[in-house]
């Protein structure tokens, strides 16, 4: 078997690029990618999808994820994290302003992502223009911060627990935190705990492949249905959806869910692997009322 998904935990100072390298070279396969990148610096889960499963990554990127960092507060670096240049050094805030202050991170924010970081400015990476000299003016955008706690306080530092949207910036984050508390900081150390349902403490150091089934549709939330084995070649062979699936009692939308047994796909608008006995046949997406493709898998 050579698609699939593999639980990885990455240890600090290699890249997540360089995570992947053991991967494609015990599978022999160049289809090896990573669903949410850590930085170099940072250590914990990765989600890894390989093989035919490479293209279900967008549904995998979208998630909710955990994470436990430890703040430097009194110094801040240009990337941020620990392998920087110092840019500032100001007095610690007291405990009390920084649990102060972190009342205020809470729910929808916007945020500005680092500098060094990967997002695109005009075709380049911004890690690549910072490095250059040429420093990027990075957009605001929106994130969504779901729990933000104080774990323990020993000047200079502070661990903190985040449950945070996808594309939320933990460096951007400590920076903020600290600039509201009249002070500045960088991000010295990250663990990823969690993503969606997907949890560190199952993932390993090695390349373990398992297939991408129900459960795993259970992980990330998203609805799953059985079909027949002619209905799945149907769908192998791009015929109409509406005219496949519309013909299904609503009996058979079955979501096996985090926290649910079973259920029904009640939205107009939603997503759903299809699965023709314990195969992964495609995912869906009903939008406006009518099925399409999001993805088929061969």
């Amino acid at each position: 078997m050579k698609n699939g998904i593999i639980l990885l935990n990455k240890p600090a100072g290699i890249t997540s690029f360089d995570a992947l390298r053991d991967i494609k070279r015990t599978h022999e396969t160049g289809k090896v990618g990573h669903t949410g990148t850590l930085d170099k610096f940072a250590s914990g889960l990765l989600v890894v999808l390989v093989g035919r499963d490479l293209k279900l990554s967008q549904w995998f990127s979208a998630c909710d994820k955990q994470y436990s960092g430890r703040i430097h507060f009194g110094i801040e670096t240009d990337t941020l994290d620990p392998e920087g240049k110092v840019t500032a050094e100001v007095e610690i805030p007291e405990r009390e302003e920084v649990e102060q202050v972190l009342k205020t991170f809470t729910g929808t924010i916007m945020q500005t992502p680092p500098a060094f970081s990967a997002i695109h400015v005009n075709g380049k990476r911004a890690s690549v223009l910072a490095r250059s000299g040429n420093v990027p003016q990075m957009k605001e955008r929106k994130v969504t911060i779901h729990k933000l706690e104080l774990r323990s306080w020993q000047p200079p530092y502070a661990e903190i627990f985040v449950h945070c949207s996808s594309g939320t910036y933990i460096r951007s984050l400590a920076r903020d935190i600290a600039l509201a508390a009249g002070s500045r900081a960088h991000l010295c150390s990250l663990l990823r705990t969690q993503v969606a349902g997907f949890r560190l403490e199952d993932a390993g150091e090695s390349s373990l492949l398992r297939p991408v089934d129900k459960s795993v549709f259970g992980a990330l939330g998203m609805p799953w249905f059985e079909i027949e084995p002619l209905q799945a070649q149907m769908i192998k062979h791009g015929k109409p959806l509406d005219g496949i699936l519309d013909a299904l009692s609503l009996q058979l939308f079955r979501a096996e869910t985090r926290g649910h047994e079973e259920g029904t796909i009640k939205t107009e608008e939603s997503s759903a692997a299809v699965f023709c006995g314990e195969t992964l046949t495609a995912i869906v997406e009903k939008k406006n009322g009518r099925w399409n493709y999001g993805c088929v898998l061969n």
